[in-house]
């Protein structure tokens, strides 16, 4: 339930943003759905249609991706190991018009290979071959594919198969970029091993038997992603295609430590429907530089903070959320920070209770505050140890001209 929280919080977010500054245009889309997130944050910024469930088409692809890396990432494969092609794989018997990256029998393929047959020419074949690798059947894969839905707290999305080809496959705007926000944080090398690499060259002599190594029949594709060529800082990630859905994509882009997520789902079914898609993305991307960015205070050691009746005197505080936070490009300049704490602290004291509160400021006022909480539990004192705080308090309240807690 992680992303789902992470994505309330960043509507509530989005809502604050946009009250501030409502001189910001938001961009005319033509898609039908559209969410455009900060990747570090998990922020959304631009919202359209979120919850519409349609079919991610081959963006379903980066959940089949996902699932090999992590059984690689746990040991249970290699990205060498030379993968067998069951006959359901072949390029052969894949569904009319798929996209491919032409496996045929008495091919030697490795992991690595299918990977990039997934991510670079977008093969439905690649997308068999690898989910029977990893189950014995492909509804026994697309079960595996929803588990990890559920597990980050994805409610609407839903697998039948590993490659997008069928109109049952179904997601949102909002939950594929929750998706991939997951899926950058667990495997970053991905944009550039897969996502980010431009051509596919399929079979090579290493692939074919030996009678076949001096003409292999190569065929070189090209990824599909053209945000890679004409939108500066962009390494990922994909699109998709089905007459049901019609155009999708999932573009990352970073530039100045600042990366945004942006999905878009069904672009027009039409003829060059395509463009209209890349159009809302290059709208929407550019749109979101130009206004927001990702702010990353630093914050020397925080002191530790006095306890009263306890065992110890002082607990360790730390801020309860991460620093890093999405605001407008004119805010952060003389960033500062001061901590307001609750005045008068007593033991016993849990761990991670809320102790006040670390305020960020810029040059135009307050930008931002984080929950401080404490890092350990304080048992309560002895005693003597409780009636000497007391006698404390109580002649301090007398300096201060307070009542005494």
């Amino acid at each position: 339930m992680k992303s789902l929280f992470l994505s309330l919080i960043g509507l509530f977010v989005v809502g604050f943003l946009s009250a501030q500054n409502p001189a910001l245009n938001m961009p005319d889309l033509g898609s039908r759905a559209a969410v455009l997130m900060d990747a570090t944050t998990g922020t959304f910024l631009y919202v359209k249609n979120g919850d519409d469930e349609i079919p991610p088409a081959s963006l379903a692809k980066l959940m089949t991706i996902h699932i090999a890396l992590s059984e690689v990432s746990k040991g249970n494969a290699s990205l060498d190991e030379v993968v067998s092609l069951p006959r359901a794989s072949w390029a052969i018997n894949q569904p009319p018009r798929s996209s491919l990256m032409y496996l045929a029998p008495g091919q030697t393929v490795t992991l690595r290979d299918l990977l990039l047959g997934l991510a670079i020419p977008s093969g439905n074949d690649a997308a068999v071959a690898v989910a029977l690798r990893f189950a014995s059947t492909i509804p026994k894969f697309a079960e595996r594919m929803n588990q990890e839905a559920r597990r980050f707290g994805l409610l609407k999305t839903h697998f039948v198969e590993p490659s997008g080809v069928s109109e049952d496959n179904r997601t949102t705007a909002i939950e594929f970029a929750l998706f991939c926000r997951e899926y950058l944080q667990l495997h970053p090398e991905t944009l550039a091993d897969y996502h980010s690499v431009t051509e596919f060259a399929f079979p090579q002599a290493a692939n074919v038997s030996e009678r076949y190594r001096n003409k292999p029949g190569t065929i070189i594709q090209y990824n599909h992603n053209s945000f890679l060529k004409t939108l500066a800082g962009t390494d990922g990630l994909k699109t998709g295609y089905i007459d049901e859905a019609g155009h999708n994509i999932a573009i990352t882009t970073e530039r100045e430590g600042t990366r945004f997520i942006a999905v878009i789902l069904g672009a027009p079914a039409v003829y060059r429907g395509d463009r209209i898609r890349d159009e809302d993305g290059m709208k929407l991307l550019t749109w979101g530089f130009e206004h927001y960015k990702t702010l990353r205070p630093t914050v020397d050691m925080l002191p530790p903070i006095r306890v009263w009746k306890g065992k110890e005197d002082y607990v360790e505080i730390t801020p309860a959320e991460a620093l890093a936070f999405t605001t407008f490009r004119d805010r952060g300049a003389q960033l500062r920070w001061e901590m307001e704490l609750t005045p008068t602290i007593f033991a016993p004291l849990p761990q991670g209770i809320f102790v006040g509160s670390l305020v960020l400021y810029d040059a135009h006022g307050e930008l931002r505050r984080i929950p401080l909480i404490t890092t350990h539990e304080i048992a309560r004192g002895g005693f003597f140890k409780r009636l000497w705080d007391s006698i404390t308090l109580f002649f301090r309240s007398l300096l201060n001209n307070n009542p005494a807690p």
